[in-house]
Protein backbone atom coordinates (compact mmCIF):
# COMPACT_ATOMS: atom_id res chain seq x y z
CA UNK A 1 0.00 0.00 0.00
CA UNK A 2 1.41 3.38 -1.04
CA UNK A 3 2.31 5.80 1.77
CA UNK A 4 0.08 8.92 1.67
CA UNK A 5 1.77 11.99 0.24
CA UNK A 6 2.97 14.59 2.74
CA UNK A 7 0.96 17.81 2.64
CA UNK A 8 3.36 20.65 1.87
CA UNK A 9 3.64 23.24 4.66
CA UNK A 10 6.24 24.55 7.10
CA UNK A 11 5.95 21.62 9.49
CA UNK A 12 6.50 19.13 6.66
CA UNK A 13 9.83 20.53 5.42
CA UNK A 14 11.96 18.22 7.56
CA UNK A 15 9.90 15.19 6.50
CA UNK A 16 10.41 15.51 2.75
CA UNK A 17 12.70 13.12 0.83
CA UNK A 18 16.39 13.97 0.89
CA UNK A 19 16.30 14.40 -2.90
CA UNK A 20 14.07 17.48 -2.51
CA UNK A 21 15.93 20.73 -1.86
CA UNK A 22 14.21 22.79 0.85
CA UNK A 23 14.89 26.27 2.30
CA UNK A 24 17.90 26.13 4.62
CA UNK A 25 16.84 29.31 6.42
CA UNK A 26 14.37 29.95 9.23
CA UNK A 27 11.24 31.18 7.48
CA UNK A 28 9.85 32.55 10.73
CA UNK A 29 12.63 35.17 10.68
CA UNK A 30 12.00 36.33 7.12
CA UNK A 31 10.81 39.92 6.67
CA UNK A 32 9.15 41.13 3.50
CA UNK A 33 11.28 43.62 1.60
CA UNK A 34 9.51 42.89 -1.69
CA UNK A 35 5.85 43.22 -2.66
CA UNK A 36 5.12 41.45 -5.92
CA UNK A 37 2.02 42.04 -8.05
CA UNK A 38 1.11 39.09 -10.28
CA UNK A 39 1.94 35.78 -8.59
CA UNK A 40 1.81 33.53 -11.64
CA UNK A 41 3.97 30.64 -12.73
CA UNK A 42 6.70 32.83 -14.18
CA UNK A 43 7.19 34.89 -11.05
CA UNK A 44 7.42 31.71 -9.01
CA UNK A 45 10.00 30.12 -11.34
CA UNK A 46 12.04 33.30 -11.69
CA UNK A 47 12.16 36.19 -9.19
CA UNK A 48 10.90 34.04 -6.29
CA UNK A 49 13.44 31.34 -7.25
CA UNK A 50 16.33 33.82 -7.35
CA UNK A 51 15.24 35.31 -4.02
CA UNK A 52 14.93 31.90 -2.36
CA UNK A 53 18.39 30.97 -3.66
CA UNK A 54 19.78 34.31 -2.41
CA UNK A 55 18.37 33.87 1.10
CA UNK A 56 19.64 30.28 1.20
CA UNK A 57 23.10 31.34 0.00
CA UNK A 58 23.58 34.42 2.19
CA UNK A 59 21.26 34.17 5.18
CA UNK A 60 20.00 37.70 4.42
CA UNK A 61 16.33 37.19 5.34
CA UNK A 62 15.11 40.75 4.74
CA UNK A 63 13.88 39.99 1.23
CA UNK A 64 10.83 37.82 1.67
CA UNK A 65 8.07 38.39 -0.86
CA UNK A 66 4.49 39.42 -0.14
CA UNK A 67 2.46 38.43 -3.18
CA UNK A 68 -0.46 40.51 -4.39
CA UNK A 69 -3.36 39.53 -6.62
CA UNK A 70 -5.66 42.28 -7.86
CA UNK A 71 -8.36 40.16 -9.49
CA UNK A 72 -10.94 37.68 -8.35
CA UNK A 73 -9.19 35.19 -10.65
CA UNK A 74 -6.20 35.24 -8.25
CA UNK A 75 -8.27 33.89 -5.35
CA UNK A 76 -7.79 30.19 -6.11
CA UNK A 77 -4.00 30.41 -6.09
CA UNK A 78 -4.01 32.58 -2.96
CA UNK A 79 -6.23 30.11 -1.12
CA UNK A 80 -4.20 27.06 -2.10
CA UNK A 81 -0.84 28.66 -1.35
CA UNK A 82 -2.03 30.03 2.00
CA UNK A 83 -2.95 26.47 3.02
CA UNK A 84 0.68 25.49 2.24
CA UNK A 85 2.22 28.38 4.22
CA UNK A 86 2.95 29.89 0.75
CA UNK A 87 5.40 27.09 -0.04
CA UNK A 88 5.41 25.40 -3.44
CA UNK A 89 7.57 22.98 -5.39
CA UNK A 90 9.61 24.06 -8.41
CA UNK A 91 9.89 21.09 -10.78
CA UNK A 92 12.91 21.64 -13.03
CA UNK A 93 12.75 19.34 -16.06
CA UNK A 94 15.94 18.76 -18.05
CA UNK A 95 15.96 17.65 -21.72
CA UNK A 96 17.61 14.34 -20.77
CA UNK A 97 14.73 13.44 -18.46
CA UNK A 98 16.46 14.38 -15.21
CA UNK A 99 14.15 16.20 -12.78
CA UNK A 100 15.13 18.42 -9.86
CA UNK A 101 12.56 19.26 -7.19
CA UNK A 102 13.03 22.33 -4.99
CA UNK A 103 10.65 23.79 -2.42
CA UNK A 104 10.65 27.59 -2.67
CA UNK A 105 10.27 29.51 0.58
CA UNK A 106 10.68 33.16 -0.41
CA UNK A 107 6.95 33.83 -0.80
CA UNK A 108 5.61 34.43 2.72
CA UNK A 109 2.24 36.15 2.27
CA UNK A 110 -0.34 36.79 -0.44
CA UNK A 111 -2.86 39.65 -0.30
CA UNK A 112 -5.92 40.11 -2.51
CA UNK A 113 -6.60 43.66 -3.59
CA UNK A 114 -10.11 42.77 -4.67
CA UNK A 115 -10.87 41.91 -1.01
CA UNK A 116 -8.94 44.62 0.82
CA UNK A 117 -7.30 47.30 -1.32
CA UNK A 118 -6.30 49.27 1.77
CA UNK A 119 -4.22 46.36 3.06
CA UNK A 120 -2.33 46.20 -0.24
CA UNK A 121 -1.75 49.96 -0.32
CA UNK A 122 -0.53 49.94 3.30
CA UNK A 123 1.79 47.01 2.61
CA UNK A 124 3.39 48.81 -0.32
CA UNK A 125 3.64 51.98 1.80
CA UNK A 126 5.30 50.17 4.72
CA UNK A 127 8.86 51.20 5.56
CA UNK A 128 9.81 47.51 5.31
CA UNK A 129 9.01 47.47 1.58
CA UNK A 130 11.99 48.41 -0.58
CA UNK A 131 10.84 47.00 -3.95
CA UNK A 132 7.46 46.58 -5.61
CA UNK A 133 7.92 44.20 -8.51
CA UNK A 134 5.48 43.44 -11.31
CA UNK A 135 4.57 40.50 -13.51
CA UNK A 136 1.35 41.83 -15.00
CA UNK A 137 1.85 40.73 -18.67
CA UNK A 138 2.09 43.01 -21.67
CA UNK A 139 -1.56 44.03 -21.46
CA UNK A 140 -1.26 45.07 -17.82
CA UNK A 141 0.62 48.26 -18.72
CA UNK A 142 -2.54 49.71 -20.27
CA UNK A 143 -0.93 51.46 -23.23
CA UNK A 144 -2.26 51.87 -26.73
CA UNK A 145 0.02 49.69 -28.93
CA UNK A 146 -0.09 52.16 -31.81
CA UNK A 147 0.58 55.36 -29.89
CA UNK A 148 2.38 53.96 -26.87
CA UNK A 149 0.35 56.29 -24.65
CA UNK A 150 -1.63 55.45 -21.52
CA UNK A 151 -5.20 54.42 -22.32
CA UNK A 152 -7.48 56.65 -20.27
CA UNK A 153 -10.56 55.22 -21.98
CA UNK A 154 -10.19 51.91 -20.12
CA UNK A 155 -13.26 51.61 -17.83
CA UNK A 156 -11.04 50.39 -14.99
CA UNK A 157 -8.91 53.54 -15.28
CA UNK A 158 -12.03 55.70 -15.17
CA UNK A 159 -13.11 53.81 -12.04
CA UNK A 160 -9.69 54.22 -10.39
CA UNK A 161 -9.55 57.96 -11.01
CA UNK A 162 -12.94 58.29 -9.31
CA UNK A 163 -12.10 55.82 -6.49
CA UNK A 164 -8.41 56.29 -5.62
CA UNK A 165 -8.57 54.25 -2.40
CA UNK A 166 -10.19 51.21 -4.03
CA UNK A 167 -8.41 50.84 -7.38
CA UNK A 168 -8.65 47.95 -9.79
CA UNK A 169 -5.43 48.41 -11.78
CA UNK A 170 -1.85 48.31 -10.55
CA UNK A 171 -1.22 52.00 -11.28
CA UNK A 172 -3.92 53.04 -8.84
CA UNK A 173 -2.27 50.95 -6.11
CA UNK A 174 1.23 52.21 -6.87
CA UNK A 175 0.12 55.83 -6.85
CA UNK A 176 -1.85 55.52 -3.60
CA UNK A 177 1.08 53.79 -1.88
CA UNK A 178 3.66 56.30 -3.10
CA UNK A 179 1.39 59.15 -2.06
CA UNK A 180 1.16 57.65 1.43
CA UNK A 181 4.92 57.11 1.68
CA UNK A 182 5.54 60.70 0.68
CA UNK A 183 3.03 61.92 3.25
CA UNK A 184 4.78 59.85 5.92
CA UNK A 185 8.23 61.13 4.97
CA UNK A 186 9.45 57.81 3.58
CA UNK A 187 11.65 57.41 0.53
CA UNK A 188 9.83 55.72 -2.37
CA UNK A 189 10.21 52.05 -3.20
CA UNK A 190 11.77 50.86 -6.45
CA UNK A 191 9.26 49.73 -9.08
CA UNK A 192 10.77 46.68 -10.79
CA UNK A 193 9.08 45.27 -13.88
CA UNK A 194 9.67 41.58 -14.56
CA UNK A 195 7.58 41.46 -17.75
CA UNK A 196 8.51 40.69 -21.33
CA UNK A 197 8.04 44.28 -22.42
CA UNK A 198 10.84 46.12 -24.17
CA UNK A 199 12.27 48.78 -21.82
CA UNK A 200 9.88 47.43 -19.20
CA UNK A 201 11.03 49.82 -16.50
CA UNK A 202 10.73 52.82 -18.81
CA UNK A 203 7.23 51.71 -19.84
CA UNK A 204 6.16 51.27 -16.21
CA UNK A 205 7.51 54.74 -15.43
CA UNK A 206 5.81 56.39 -18.40
CA UNK A 207 2.45 54.79 -17.64
CA UNK A 208 2.52 55.58 -13.92
CA UNK A 209 3.54 59.19 -14.47
CA UNK A 210 0.81 59.64 -17.10
CA UNK A 211 -1.74 58.27 -14.63
CA UNK A 212 -0.33 60.31 -11.73
CA UNK A 213 -0.46 63.50 -13.79
CA UNK A 214 -4.25 63.16 -13.97
CA UNK A 215 -4.42 62.94 -10.19
CA UNK A 216 -1.69 65.16 -8.76
CA UNK A 217 0.84 66.95 -10.95
CA UNK A 218 3.22 67.63 -8.06
CA UNK A 219 3.17 63.96 -7.05
CA UNK A 220 3.86 62.98 -10.65
CA UNK A 221 6.95 65.20 -10.66
CA UNK A 222 8.13 63.66 -7.39
CA UNK A 223 7.74 60.17 -8.87
CA UNK A 224 9.66 61.16 -11.99
CA UNK A 225 12.60 62.52 -9.99
CA UNK A 226 12.68 60.13 -7.02
CA UNK A 227 11.43 56.68 -8.04
CA UNK A 228 13.73 54.16 -9.76
CA UNK A 229 12.33 51.94 -12.53
CA UNK A 230 15.19 49.63 -13.58
CA UNK A 231 14.82 47.94 -16.95
CA UNK A 232 15.39 44.20 -16.94
CA UNK A 233 15.48 41.18 -19.23
CA UNK A 234 13.88 38.06 -17.79
CA UNK A 235 13.98 34.54 -19.18
CA UNK A 236 12.83 31.09 -18.11
CA UNK A 237 10.36 28.96 -20.04
CA UNK A 238 7.55 28.16 -17.61
CA UNK A 239 4.51 26.29 -18.92
CA UNK A 240 1.18 26.30 -17.12
CA UNK A 241 0.90 23.85 -14.24
CA UNK A 242 -1.03 20.71 -15.13
CA UNK A 243 -2.78 17.95 -13.21
CA UNK A 244 0.08 15.68 -14.33
CA UNK A 245 2.57 17.89 -12.45
CA UNK A 246 0.56 17.59 -9.24
CA UNK A 247 0.18 13.82 -9.73
CA UNK A 248 3.93 13.42 -10.38
CA UNK A 249 4.78 14.99 -7.03
CA UNK A 250 2.19 12.92 -5.18
CA UNK A 251 3.03 9.56 -6.71
CA UNK A 252 6.76 9.83 -7.42
CA UNK A 253 8.03 12.16 -4.70
CA UNK A 254 5.40 11.85 -1.98
CA UNK A 255 4.51 15.55 -1.80
CA UNK A 256 0.95 16.86 -1.82
CA UNK A 257 1.40 20.26 -3.47
CA UNK A 258 -1.73 21.77 -4.97
CA UNK A 259 0.01 24.33 -7.21
CA UNK A 260 3.61 23.49 -8.10
CA UNK A 261 5.48 25.11 -10.98
CA UNK A 262 7.27 23.33 -13.83
CA UNK A 263 10.13 25.03 -15.68
CA UNK A 264 13.24 24.44 -17.74
CA UNK A 265 16.73 24.48 -16.15
CA UNK A 266 17.83 27.60 -18.06
CA UNK A 267 17.24 30.93 -16.33
CA UNK A 268 18.52 34.44 -16.96
CA UNK A 269 17.95 37.82 -15.33
CA UNK A 270 19.78 40.92 -16.52
CA UNK A 271 18.96 44.07 -14.56
CA UNK A 272 20.00 47.72 -14.70
CA UNK A 273 21.53 48.56 -11.34
CA UNK A 274 19.29 51.54 -10.62
CA UNK A 275 17.39 51.14 -7.34
CA UNK A 276 15.89 53.78 -5.07
CA UNK A 277 16.72 51.91 -1.85
CA UNK A 278 18.56 48.70 -0.98
CA UNK A 279 18.20 45.54 -3.09
CA UNK A 280 19.07 41.85 -2.75
CA UNK A 281 22.51 40.95 -4.08
CA UNK A 282 20.93 38.68 -6.68
CA UNK A 283 24.21 38.63 -8.60
CA UNK A 284 25.45 36.16 -5.97
CA UNK A 285 23.00 33.58 -7.36
CA UNK A 286 23.33 34.21 -11.09
CA UNK A 287 21.61 37.49 -11.94
CA UNK A 288 23.64 39.98 -13.95
CA UNK A 289 23.62 43.73 -13.28
CA UNK A 290 24.47 46.07 -16.15
CA UNK A 291 24.34 49.77 -17.00
CA UNK A 292 22.07 49.28 -20.03
CA UNK A 293 19.88 46.24 -20.59
CA UNK A 294 18.63 47.34 -24.05
CA UNK A 295 20.76 45.06 -26.27
CA UNK A 296 19.96 42.02 -24.12
CA UNK A 297 16.21 42.63 -24.06
CA UNK A 298 16.13 43.35 -27.81
CA UNK A 299 17.83 40.03 -28.44
CA UNK A 300 15.56 38.05 -26.14
CA UNK A 301 12.23 39.65 -27.04
CA UNK A 302 12.82 39.60 -30.79
CA UNK A 303 14.28 36.10 -30.96
CA UNK A 304 12.78 34.05 -28.11
CA UNK A 305 9.42 35.74 -27.55
CA UNK A 306 8.77 36.43 -31.22
CA UNK A 307 9.96 32.90 -31.98
CA UNK A 308 7.36 31.59 -29.58
CA UNK A 309 4.67 33.56 -31.44
CA UNK A 310 5.88 32.23 -34.81
CA UNK A 311 5.64 28.63 -33.59
CA UNK A 312 2.51 29.29 -31.54
CA UNK A 313 0.30 30.70 -34.29
CA UNK A 314 1.53 28.57 -37.18
CA UNK A 315 1.75 25.47 -34.99
CA UNK A 316 -1.77 25.96 -33.63
CA UNK A 317 -3.24 26.20 -37.12
CA UNK A 318 -1.36 23.08 -38.20
CA UNK A 319 -2.74 21.17 -35.22
CA UNK A 320 0.24 20.97 -32.89
CA UNK A 321 -0.41 21.32 -29.15
CA UNK A 322 2.99 22.23 -27.69
CA UNK A 323 6.13 24.17 -28.52
CA UNK A 324 8.39 21.11 -28.47
CA UNK A 325 6.05 19.29 -30.86
CA UNK A 326 6.21 22.24 -33.26
CA UNK A 327 9.97 22.75 -33.28
CA UNK A 328 10.68 19.02 -33.60
CA UNK A 329 9.01 19.19 -37.02
CA UNK A 330 11.93 19.82 -39.43
CA UNK A 331 10.00 22.32 -41.56
CA UNK A 332 8.89 24.37 -38.55
CA UNK A 333 12.44 24.36 -37.15
CA UNK A 334 13.88 25.45 -40.50
CA UNK A 335 11.26 28.19 -40.91
CA UNK A 336 11.87 29.51 -37.40
CA UNK A 337 15.64 29.60 -37.93
CA UNK A 338 15.13 31.35 -41.27
CA UNK A 339 12.99 33.99 -39.52
CA UNK A 340 15.67 34.46 -36.86
CA UNK A 341 18.55 34.61 -39.34
CA UNK A 342 17.03 36.80 -42.06
CA UNK A 343 14.47 39.02 -40.31
CA UNK A 344 15.75 39.48 -36.76
CA UNK A 345 19.54 39.11 -36.69
CA UNK A 346 20.28 41.79 -39.33
CA UNK A 347 18.62 44.50 -37.21
CA UNK A 348 20.01 43.46 -33.81
CA UNK A 349 22.91 45.49 -32.41
CA UNK A 350 25.94 43.66 -31.10
CA UNK A 351 25.46 42.22 -27.61
CA UNK A 352 28.54 42.13 -25.40
CA UNK A 353 29.58 38.59 -24.54
CA UNK A 354 26.88 36.96 -26.70
CA UNK A 355 27.44 34.94 -29.87
CA UNK A 356 24.10 35.26 -31.66
CA UNK A 357 24.45 32.04 -33.63
CA UNK A 358 25.10 30.11 -30.41
CA UNK A 359 22.21 31.92 -28.71
CA UNK A 360 19.83 30.91 -31.52
CA UNK A 361 21.10 27.31 -31.35
CA UNK A 362 20.37 27.34 -27.62
CA UNK A 363 16.85 28.67 -28.20
CA UNK A 364 16.01 25.89 -30.62
CA UNK A 365 17.34 23.32 -28.15
CA UNK A 366 15.32 24.86 -25.30
CA UNK A 367 12.14 24.93 -27.41
CA UNK A 368 12.69 21.26 -28.25
CA UNK A 369 12.94 20.11 -24.61
CA UNK A 370 10.49 17.17 -24.66
CA UNK A 371 9.89 17.44 -20.92
CA UNK A 372 8.60 21.02 -21.04
CA UNK A 373 5.17 20.65 -22.56
CA UNK A 374 4.59 24.36 -23.11
CA UNK A 375 1.11 24.57 -24.58
CA UNK A 376 0.52 26.64 -27.69
CA UNK A 377 -2.73 27.91 -26.16
CA UNK A 378 -0.64 29.58 -23.43
CA UNK A 379 1.88 30.88 -25.95
CA UNK A 380 -0.96 32.38 -28.01
CA UNK A 381 -2.81 33.94 -25.08
CA UNK A 382 -3.04 37.72 -25.51
CA UNK A 383 -1.71 37.51 -29.06
CA UNK A 384 -2.76 41.09 -29.79
CA UNK A 385 -0.47 42.46 -27.07
CA UNK A 386 2.32 39.97 -27.71
CA UNK A 387 2.52 40.51 -31.45
CA UNK A 388 2.49 44.28 -30.92
CA UNK A 389 5.42 43.93 -28.52
CA UNK A 390 7.44 41.03 -29.90
CA UNK A 391 6.95 40.97 -33.68
CA UNK A 392 5.71 44.27 -35.08
CA UNK A 393 8.71 46.39 -33.98
CA UNK A 394 11.00 44.04 -35.94
CA UNK A 395 8.80 44.44 -39.00
CA UNK A 396 8.83 48.23 -38.70
CA UNK A 397 12.62 48.25 -38.44
CA UNK A 398 12.95 45.99 -41.46
CA UNK A 399 10.56 48.10 -43.52
CA UNK A 400 12.57 51.20 -42.62
CA UNK A 401 15.81 49.48 -43.60
CA UNK A 402 14.61 47.56 -46.67
CA UNK A 403 14.91 44.28 -44.80
CA UNK A 404 12.93 41.05 -45.08
CA UNK A 405 9.38 40.66 -43.73
CA UNK A 406 8.08 37.49 -45.44
CA UNK A 407 8.06 35.19 -42.42
CA UNK A 408 6.54 37.75 -40.07
CA UNK A 409 3.89 38.68 -42.63
CA UNK A 410 2.85 35.04 -42.93
CA UNK A 411 2.50 34.90 -39.14
CA UNK A 412 0.15 37.91 -39.22
CA UNK A 413 -1.87 36.40 -42.06
CA UNK A 414 -2.06 33.16 -40.09
CA UNK A 415 -3.18 35.09 -37.00
CA UNK A 416 -5.98 36.58 -39.08
CA UNK A 417 -7.15 33.12 -40.17
CA UNK A 418 -6.69 31.78 -36.62
CA UNK A 419 -8.81 34.63 -35.19
CA UNK A 420 -11.45 34.35 -37.91
CA UNK A 421 -12.02 30.59 -38.08
CA UNK A 422 -10.94 29.76 -34.48
CA UNK A 423 -10.21 26.16 -35.51
CA UNK A 424 -7.10 24.36 -36.70
CA UNK A 425 -6.71 22.70 -40.11
CA UNK A 426 -8.45 19.59 -38.80
CA UNK A 427 -11.44 21.59 -37.60
CA UNK A 428 -10.56 21.31 -33.91
CA UNK A 429 -11.57 24.38 -31.87
CA UNK A 430 -8.73 26.61 -30.72
CA UNK A 431 -8.59 27.87 -27.15
CA UNK A 432 -8.33 31.65 -27.61
CA UNK A 433 -7.66 33.93 -24.64
CA UNK A 434 -7.19 37.58 -25.56
CA UNK A 435 -8.52 40.86 -24.20
CA UNK A 436 -9.03 41.94 -27.82
CA UNK A 437 -10.44 38.60 -29.03
CA UNK A 438 -13.90 39.95 -29.90
CA UNK A 439 -12.57 42.97 -31.79
CA UNK A 440 -9.94 40.93 -33.63
CA UNK A 441 -12.45 38.21 -34.56
CA UNK A 442 -14.92 40.79 -35.86
CA UNK A 443 -12.29 42.34 -38.13
CA UNK A 444 -10.74 39.04 -39.23
CA UNK A 445 -14.13 37.58 -40.14
CA UNK A 446 -14.49 40.29 -42.81
CA UNK A 447 -11.35 39.13 -44.63
CA UNK A 448 -13.19 37.31 -47.42
CA UNK A 449 -15.02 40.54 -48.23
CA UNK A 450 -12.11 42.92 -47.54
CA UNK A 451 -8.70 41.29 -47.55
CA UNK A 452 -7.18 44.04 -45.40
CA UNK A 453 -9.95 44.09 -42.77
CA UNK A 454 -7.69 43.01 -39.91
CA UNK A 455 -5.29 45.85 -40.63
CA UNK A 456 -8.08 48.33 -39.91
CA UNK A 457 -7.44 47.81 -36.18
CA UNK A 458 -5.30 50.92 -35.93
CA UNK A 459 -4.37 50.36 -32.29
CA UNK A 460 -2.32 47.38 -33.50
CA UNK A 461 -1.36 48.05 -37.09
CA UNK A 462 -0.99 51.83 -37.48
CA UNK A 463 2.80 51.52 -37.53
CA UNK A 464 2.65 49.06 -40.44
CA UNK A 465 -0.19 50.16 -42.70
CA UNK A 466 1.74 53.26 -43.75
CA UNK A 467 4.19 50.95 -45.52
CA UNK A 468 2.90 49.98 -48.97
CA UNK A 469 5.37 47.09 -49.17
CA UNK A 470 3.85 45.48 -46.08
CA UNK A 471 0.25 46.02 -47.18
CA UNK A 472 1.00 44.38 -50.54
CA UNK A 473 2.80 41.44 -48.94
CA UNK A 474 0.07 40.92 -46.34
CA UNK A 475 -2.70 40.97 -48.93
CA UNK A 476 -0.88 38.36 -51.00
CA UNK A 477 -0.22 36.12 -47.99
CA UNK A 478 -3.68 36.33 -46.46
CA UNK A 479 -5.45 35.68 -49.77
CA UNK A 480 -3.22 32.67 -50.44
CA UNK A 481 -3.82 31.29 -46.95
CA UNK A 482 -7.59 31.68 -47.20
CA UNK A 483 -7.52 29.98 -50.60
CA UNK A 484 -5.51 27.06 -49.19
CA UNK A 485 -5.21 27.02 -45.39
CA UNK A 486 -2.22 24.69 -45.24
CA UNK A 487 0.41 26.59 -43.25
CA UNK A 488 3.18 24.13 -44.12
CA UNK A 489 2.69 24.78 -47.82
CA UNK A 490 3.04 28.52 -47.31
CA UNK A 491 6.06 28.12 -45.02
CA UNK A 492 7.74 25.91 -47.61
CA UNK A 493 6.94 28.43 -50.32
CA UNK A 494 8.82 31.14 -48.44
CA UNK A 495 11.79 28.88 -47.81
CA UNK A 496 11.86 27.73 -51.45
CA UNK A 497 11.84 31.32 -52.70
CA UNK A 498 15.21 31.96 -51.07
CA UNK A 499 16.77 28.53 -51.59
Amino acid sequence: MQTPAIKLNNSALNQLPATVLVPNYDRSKVTQGIVHVGVGGFHRSHEAYYTDAYMSETGDLSWGICGVGLREADRKMQTLLAAQDYLYTLIVRHPDGNIENRVIGSLSDFLLGCDDPTAVINKMASSETKIVSLTITEGGYNFNPASGEFDFTNPDVIHDLANPQSPRLVFGYLLAALQLRRKNGLAPFTIQSCDNVQHNGDVAKKMLIAYASKVDGELAQWIESEVAFPNAMVDRITPATTAADIAYLQKNIGINDQWPVTCEPFHQWIIEDKFTLARPQWEQVGAQFVDDVTPYENMKIRLLNAGHSVLGILGSLHGFATIDESVQDPLFAKFLRHFMDTEVTPILPAVAGINLDEYKDTLLARFANPNIKDGLARICSENAAKLSTFLLPTMVDNLSNKGQIQCATLVLAAWCYYSDKQVDQQGKALNITDAMAVEVHKAASQTNQRSLALLEISSIFASLTCHKEFVTAYKKQVMALYAKPDVKQHMQSILSSVA
